[in-house]
């Protein structure tokens, strides 16, 4: 696709001949110099990508300048950097973001169209980047956008995927993983920086040796050596000159090209360390069902942990900074399990590399490091075998196992005879199988541990943490998840952020709170007018991308109910898609049943080895071709599957939605942050007390949410005393007629066995307890779909929704994790 011919400035413009100059003709100028310069490209030959590519140079000249003096800034001064461990950064696409937080959206806008361009278009023509998968990933992505609109340095670590995590294609209503080609087209926002480069060893063996001094020392000698090599992007705070980085490593051959091996005819292995070192950095999440991938992701973990540990040894070496003040000077966040090797890494480097004696160096360990926990599940708390742990990183089990004896100890003083309670606190996992358990490692090598929503927190402590919350109660606090107003609201929606702002201002921008004056204005029918304007024009640019893109048609006055988040059991998509067949049921039992229509939309990606997950997707497309099939039906639902579900998606989808659907099984999401960005918008939530849904609740008053089933408690409780789905299943006719149904193949074309597996699971364990939630379920949405008729009260219950928000946003989780866990302070920084 060619761009069009792009016209003369006129003299004006010509006479600005500074790179970074501000203004429309000055952007405009850049943008055609980097057109030519950067892209090699004449105006007439210029592709699109081009185009855009241009643009973004032209964005990020302006980014490089506070990025550099942000640099500048650290090292001149005493600060305290927060380094941000994560295997995820869902950064979403970086120029609309950019511009906004520059302030130059509207400029570059004019600038495009006086080109003849059209700056929505080239926002379009970004890639998605393929290095996150869900809310982890969207949640550290959201802390670095915090961490630099408040000014505090901070430096973001993870890896550089090639192939991201997978594009999503449905085919007969399967999910089919794709290869994510997202740096096919070029990435103008990183800078690769190979003299930054640090190897990183694995396998091998180890070797005990006396030094200079006398002292008993260690060395590894590794089987392999990988290179990752750094790739830095500049992180913009909102309208403030702080550019901090998101450095993502990429691994490399030490050595990429065997010249001997090739001449003597061995063309693969004159390569094969080249590939083998490559695949470390592929893709994310390789499925680990086999051994190799179990390798390839521990071999990940550390790989990135290892050379984030060792540039933050060498800036503190640059500065003429002692080691054994490290923990003043930077404060090392682990965003889950997946960086927790960080703890063993962390003693390695300073007591094998550079001589600390051991307790010196666990005090600058434990002080440096925090970890944070994202889940309730069982399976989610990683955990190695210890063949594995021990072939790849000899010396880090060895260190594990001196700091597993000294740990135990503590446990064995603090609780004598309580041998059960040492079993259950050992980081080595002695039960069955031999295991190294990666969040035991976290806490014990932590100073702070902390959940993420209220709920999650006092479940760390009382169930799956608590004999190390008895052991070291003060580590522990909470600290709920929130996201920026500044992609969510101010990029995804901004008619509404418009509206916000002619009547409140554009401060709440930075600080949400100041949403609460809508209250005063809530019952203002102007206001309502407007609201209700913008959440239908939301709708009917949602409705007409699923029609170019799905071929199916929505109506916009119909109700948006969304579920969109990643496929898990837990998360309950197939409760959703009960409550559809409920409907469908009742329209063929009275064809001339008054109820409001209902757009049902989902999106979410399965991991690939997850079979059940995918079956729920199957499931989703089989019961949509039988209601779209239906002429009696059809009018009244719709059901839309949206394939490969990202953040660019989700700028569509959170604006439009009327209703979100955050129905997991109280007690298993740790908190949810599609929850606040669907609030954000104006959506009311049906939930249940699970996560940050109990949060969000309380702030934006019972009376605006629809609240259904068990408590975690109730959960608890009833799986104590046995819980039996088929006592449900029998009792409800209603369930028992949706659930014969797809058991008789009534939506799979007659075949029986397609969703067995699903109904089986279901009448025998259904561990998600969907069966007992089902009627509390139906009841509310019955509610919800009364509610909606009175559009009025509706709208004063989305608009209040959006005025008590301010909680959620990550501004201020950024706040309470500087205040209490990294104790930093914003550096400003002059331009």
């Amino acid at each position: 696709m060619t761009a069009p011919v792009l016209p003369e400035l006129d003299s004006e413009g010509s006479s600005k001949s500074q790179r970074t100059a501000a203004g429309v003709d000055a952007l405009a100028h850049s943008f055609l110099d980097n057109l030519f310069f950067v892209q090699g490209r004449s105006r007439e030959r210029a592709t699109m990508n081009d185009v855009y590519l241009a643009l973004a140079h032209t964005v990020r000249d302006r980014l490089v300048e506070r990025w550099i003096q942000t640099v500048l800034n650290y090292r001149a001064q005493d600060v305290r950097v927060v380094c941000y461990l994560s295997a995820e950064f869902l950064t979403g696409p970086h120029l609309a973001n950019n511009l906004i937080n520059l302030g130059m959206y509207d400029q570059a806008e004019e600038a495009m169209r006086k080109l003849g361009l059209d700056l929505e278009t080239l926002i379009e023509q970004e890639a998605e980047p393929g290095l996150g998968n869900g809310g982890l990933g969207r949640l550290a992505a959201c802390f670095m956008d915090s961490l630099a609109t408040l000014d505090i340095p901070a430096i973001g670590y993870g890896i550089r995927y090639e192939y991201g995590i997978f594009d999503q294609e449905i085919r007969d209503g399967w999910q089919v993983e794709t290869t994510d080609k997202w740096l096919r087209l070029g990435n103008p926002w990183a800078l690769e920086r190979p003299e930054d480069a640090f190897e990183v060893k694995f396998g091998g063996h180890t070797e005990s040796y006396t030094d200079a001094n006398g002292q008993f020392r260690v060395r590894w000698v590794p089987g392999k050596l990988v290179r990752g090599v750094p790739n830095d992007t500049p992180i913009l705070g909102y309208h403030t000159n702080t550019a901090n980085t998101m450095r993502l490593w990429s691994a490399q051959a030490v050595e990429s090209f065997n010249f001997e091996s090739f001449n003597t005819g061995n063309f693969f292995g004159a390569v094969a360390d080249k590939v083998e070192s490559e695949n470390i950095s592929k893709i994310l999440y390789p499925n680990d069902e086999e051994i190799q991938g179990k390798t390839l992701r521990l071999e990940q973990q550390f790989f990135f942990v290892s050379c984030s540990l060792q540039h933050i040894l060498k800036i503190q070496k640059n500065a003429d900074r002692a080691l054994s003040d490290l923990h003043r000077n930077f404060t090392i966040q682990m965003n889950d399990t997946h960086p927790a090797i960080a703890v063993a890494e962390m003693m390695r480097l300073l007591v094998d590399e550079n001589a600390m004696e051991w307790e010196a160096a666990w005090n600058v360990t434990t002080h440096s490091l925090s970890y944070t926990n994202h889940t309730l599940m069982p399976e989610a708390l990683e955990k190695w075998p210890i063949s594995l742990f021990a072939s790849l990183l000899p010396r880090h089990f060895e260190i594990i196992k001196e700091i597993n004896r000294r740990h135990l100890d503590e446990v064995r003083a603090k609780f004598p005879g309580d041998e059960d309670r040492v079993r259950r606190l050992s980081i080595i996992d002695e039960d069955g199988g031999r295991y190294v358990r990666m969040a035991h490692l976290a806490v014990v090598g932590s100073h702070a541990v902390n959940g993420v929503a209220a709920l999650h927190t006092e479940l760390l402590k009382s169930n799956v943490l608590r004999d190390f919350y008895e052991l070291t109660p003060e580590k522990f606090s909470n600290k709920t998840n929130g996201v920026t107003p500044r992609r969510w609201m101010v990029l995804a929606n901004p008619r509404l952020a418009g509206l916000l702002s002619s009547r409140l201002g554009h401060s709440w921008i930075h600080d949400l709170d100041k949403l609460r004056r809508l209250e005063h204005m809530v019952d203002d029918p102007e206001l309502a007018r407007q609201w209700r304007s913008i959440k239908h024009h939301n709708k009917q640019r949602l409705a007409a991308y699923i029609y170019r893109t799905q071929s199916i048609t929505v109506d916009p006055e119909s109700m948006f109910d969304v579920l969109v988040k990643r496929l898990h059991e837990y998360k309950r998509q197939h409760l959703k898609v009960l409550h559809i067949l409920t409907l469908y049921k009742r329209i063929q039992h009275n064809p001339d049943l008054v109820m409001q229509p209902r757009t049902f939309i989902f999106g979410g990606k399965a991991a690939p080895g997850y079979r059940m997950a995918k079956l729920i997707i199957k499931l989703i497309h089989s019961v949509a071709a039988v209601i779209h099939g239906d002429p009696l039906v059809r009018d009244r639902i719709r059901v839309v599957f949206l394939p490969n579900y990202n953040v660019k998606l989700g700028h569509r989808v959170y604006p439009a939605a009327d209703l979100s659907e955050q129905i997991s099984l109280a007690g298993k999401e740790a908190s949810g942050t599609g929850n606040m960005k669907f609030a954000m918008n104006g959506a009311l939530t049906i939930g249940t007390l699970d996560g940050a849904n109990i949060e969000i609740r309380e702030e934006v008053g019972a009376e605006n949410f629809f609240l259904f089933g068990l408590t975690a408690e109730e959960v608890e409780r009833k799986k104590a005393e046995g819980y039996h789905p088929r006592e449900y299943y029998e009792s409800n006719p209603k369930l028992r007629e949706i659930l014969d149904a797809v058991a008789s193949g009534e939506f799979s074309h007659g075949d029986r066995a397609l969703f067995d597996p699903l109904v089986q699971s279901l009448l025998s364990q259904d561990e998600y307890m969907l069966f007992a939630d089902y009627q509390s379920y139906i009841d509310c949405q019955d509610s919800v779909g009364l509610a909606y008729r009175d559009i009025d009260h509706w709208t004063r219950m989305s608009i209040l929704n959006v005025a008590r928000i301010g909680k959620f946003s990550s501004d201020r989780a950024i706040r309470d994790y500087c205040s209490e866990i990294w104790k930093t302070w914003p550096v400003k920084i002059e331009v």
